[in-house]
Order: C-alpha cells, then sequence, then structure tokens
C-alpha cells in the first residue's frame, strides 16, 4: 500500500481535483490517503507535485513504485 499524505484547504478546486484523482486511481492501486489541512504544520516525505494532480504522472509513479526491488 502506498501511503499519500493531500495537503488541502477549504474552497479549493484544485483540491477537490485530486481527490476525485486519488479517487481513480485507488481503485487500481492500493492507496492509503492522509488528509491535512494546509495550515497545519507540514508533514515529511518526498513532494509529489503542487497545483493540479495529473492522473497520468500518478499512474505512471505509482507503477515505477510497484517494480522496485524492495
Amino acid at each position: 500500500m502506498t501511503a499519500v499524505t493531500l495537503l488541502t484547504q477549504a474552497d479549493c478546486a484544485l483540491c477537490e481535483h485530486a481527490k476525485g484523482v486519488l479517487a481513480r486511481v485507488g481503485a487500481d492501486h492500493p492507496l492509503e490517503i492522509t488528509e491535512i489541512d494546509l495550515a497545519s504544520e507540514p508533514g515529511d516525505g518526498r513532494p509529489f507535485g503542487h497545483g493540479r494532480l495529473s492522473e497520468r504522472r500518478l499512474r505512471r509513479a505509482l507503477g515505477h513504485l510497484a517494480t522496485e526491488p524492495r
């Protein structure tokens, strides 16, 4: 399962778009999604991106993760 942290804020169209993308991608890839308010303390991890989330780029990255040796 891949952990995903989504930074969100109220009335954010990009946040809603990202939630939709994650829901669609989550149907094909096991994702553990945590939402954190943008105004809270920042979390750890490697940022995937900002702005409009690319479903194609996310699927490609998850595909690469699935083929990496552990």
